[in-house]
């Protein structure tokens, strides 16, 4: 199947399963006007004197009721359908004036696969393409702007701009990773979608999935009054109802779209799209490597990287310097990239950054004291190593409640500081000797917060010691129930829209649990986690973990309120189109387990020592993140010595590794 035919085999297949959408809407509109029809027989009946009789006068009032009632329920759901707000893909809109290159780029290959052109472009932080409606009256007018190329060819108007053309969305690591080419060989089956999507049958079918769609959400927001709870189980029956009666059908009407989009975008610079595609897989590569190793460290800090974009650029060159299977592809960057069709492209790159931030971990909209940007240049020092520090001080602090001793019997003057010796002679003390005195340890501070109150300090001394780098209270006491879990959604009900009233609603910070759990599953992972660690390294994850938890409990309201306000001018001006009250929709990664979270700290501790005493330096990898240098070069074997102290007590690689590289541990670091 190829050529014309094919095309029009898939715009064939697609529209006829559009009409089988159709016609279970048809279906539910004669089902809702049965007992009408029924009516109104009986009513004609008894007055033409064919149906008299006390009986038959019974029965009209009883299914006069009845049909009303269908009526008014079956127009309440129709209304409901009709003006939900649908789903929308959170995005940064690309004005005309601001890419009139890539919109000329868009309309010439519309115009070469003779479809109509999309009404707009946006950019979204995904390596992916589409077409997406947002035609609904909720997301405001289309665009009337007109243009001077929107001219009717001798084929006459199908390829002119019209109102109802989809919006096209584009990844934006694909703009500054690809080159025009590929990029337009890319786009080609992407933007050959409107020429099915134009059919009226299509889009009947697609505007009911997306109403019935947003009917659900509607229908699973929580409400307070027993009347609409009712009244919203009923919709979300019969909106579910519908649903699974058209799924079979709108999935093979996509199938069938796609397969002549395909079809139709093979004359299009087939041979460059198989090139590209490779570039497809590369760039989603680089960019969940960069989400994941360097940006999430900045957002954990309040901190969000405005040039990622840029970065995947970084870090596939570096990937294609490290890799002998990607040596061709730094060959490329010799030719013009995509993201010279925009005008301003630091601009929409520093949009879309922080898009990603909120998308993925959930940060504010706006900048501020707590939530301000950063850049590559200033990374290692405003992220790498004020990362490393406030874990070590976190470590410290934890050592203290522990009742820990600052510096071990017989050291030398001057060593009572936060030392990494400190945390050394901890981990390796015999379990035998330790795990009573430890426990007894945490018992104690636990009932001094239950009798004090929370944040008050302990009578004794030795059971719970201030931290010398911060002498202010203790924080509160974590609460597991501010820790909001997302519910169990039914599995025959599709997703709720972006943010919708019945979108899950994650906690804010790292902790973000993107699947429900619950508490007992959630201390057997925690018990299965630290079973191979010792017990003193089992009680200080613990306590790293409360802490943690203490810290993300206080800062959950403000970064509710902050996401909350209006988006800046930044973020593009569809911000509005999607309900950010849910975010972070997408979390990055699953909540550090209790080992990750003691190897993280006990690691930022030895690197803080290293900075401190040997001369290293904090650095930014562009595939692994924070790095530490050693006379410009990178340590890439501390993970190892770092996890047998922490899984079996043995410091001793560990205390090598530094002897090694000249690290004291007994001197004191400074922590923030």
């Amino acid at each position: 199947m190829t050529g014309i035919g094919g095309v029009e085999m898939g715009a064939q297949a697609a529209r006829s399963r559009a009409l089988a959408v159709l016609r279970v809407r048809s279906r539910a509109l004669a089902v809702a006007l049965l007992p009408a029809a029924a009516a109104v027989i009986l009513l004609v009946g008894g007055s033409t004197g064919h149906l008299a009789g006390g009986g038959w006068d019974v029965l009209r009032w009883v299914v006069s009721v009845l049909a009303l009632c269908v009526l008014l329920a079956a127009a309440g759901v129709a209304l409901v359908v009709a003006r939900s707000r649908p789903a929308v893909t959170p995005t940064v809109t690309v004005a005309e004036e601001s890419a009139p290159d890539l919109y000329r780029m868009v309309r010439d290959l519309a115009d070469r696969l003779d479809v109509p052109a999309p009404s707009a472009i946006a950019l979204t932080p995904d390596c992916d393409s589409w077409l997406e409606d947002r035609t609904h009256p909720a997301h405001g007018p289309p665009p009337a702007e007109k243009h001077h190329d929107d001219l009717a060819g001798p084929g006459g108007p199908a390829h002119r701009r019209s109102a109802t053309a989809p919006v096209l969305v584009i990844g934006s690591p694909f703009l500054w990773w690809m080159r025009v080419g590929e990029l337009r060989a890319v786009l080609a089956p992407v933007v050959a979608g409107t020429g099915p999507s134009a059919h009226p049958d299509i889009a009947a079918a697609r505007r009911f999935i997306r109403g019935l769609d947003a009917a659900v959400a509607v229908a699973s927001a929580g409400r307070r009054d027993p009347l609409s709870r009712v009244a919203c189980a009923g919709l979300g029956w019969a909106s579910r109802l519908l649903l699974r009666s058209c799924r079979g059908h709108a999935a093979e009407m996509e199938r069938g779209v796609a397969t002549a989009a395909a079809e139709r975008a093979q004359a299009v610079d087939y041979g460059l799209r198989i090139v590209a595609q490779e570039q497809v897989g590369l760039a989603y590569a680089g960019w969940d490597r960069l989400l994941t190793r360097v940006a999430l460290p900045a957002w954990r800090m309040g901190r969000w990287p405005s040039r990622l974009d840029v970065g995947v650029v970084a870090a596939l060159t570096e990937l294609s310097r490290r890799d002998r299977l990607a040596e061709g592809f730094a060959s490329r960057l010799g030719e013009r990239p995509a993201c010279d069709l925009l005008e301003e492209p630091g601009v929409m790159d520093e949009a879309v950054s922080l898009l990603a931030a909120r998308l993925f971990h959930g940060g504010p909209a706006e900048t501020g004291a707590d939530w301000s940007p950063v850049g590559w240049e200033e990374y290692p020092e405003e992220v790498v190593d004020r990362t490393w520090r406030t874990d070590a001080a976190r470590l410290h602090r934890v050592l203290d409640t522990l009742g820990v001793r600052p510096a071990a019997e017989g050291a030398a003057p001057g060593t009572d500081g936060p030392t990494l010796a400190r945390v050394l002679d901890h981990l390796t003390t015999p379990d035998g000797a330790s795990t009573a005195p430890l426990t007894a340890g945490i018992d104690a501070h636990a009932a001094t917060e239950t009798e004090n109150g929370p944040g008050t300090p302990s009578a004794d001394p030795d059971a719970s010691r201030p931290p010398a780098d911060d002498p202010g209270p203790s924080r509160p006491p974590y609460d597991d129930s501010d820790a909001s879990r997302p519910p169990v959604d039914d599995p025959d009900a599709p997703q709720p829209p972006y943010g919708g009233p019945g979108a899950p609603q994650p906690p804010y910070g790292d902790h973000a649990a993107p699947v429900p759990t619950t508490p007992d599953e959630d201390d057997e992972d925690d018990e299965d986690d630290l079973a191979d660690t010792t017990a003193r390294g089992a009680a200080l994850a613990a306590g790293l973990t409360a802490q943690l938890a203490r810290e993300e409990a206080e800062a959950r309201p403000a970064g509710a309120h902050a996401l909350s306000s209006a988006p800046g001018p930044a973020a593009g001006p569809d911000a509005a189109l999607w309900d950010d009250r849910a975010l972070p929709l997408l979390p990055l990664q699953p909540p550090r387990t209790g080992r990750e979270i003691l190897t993280a700290h006990i690691t930022a501790m030895v690197c803080c020592a290293a900075m401190d005493t040997a001369g290293a330096a904090p650095a930014l990898d562009w595939l692994d993140g924070p790095s530490l240098l050693f006379d410009g070069a990178r340590t890439a074997d501390l993970a190892p010595s770092v996890l047998s102290l922490v899984e079996a007590g043995d410091p001793g690689p560990l205390r090598a590794w530094m002897t090694e590289l000249g690290i004291r541990p007994e001197k004191p670091v400074r922590l923030v």
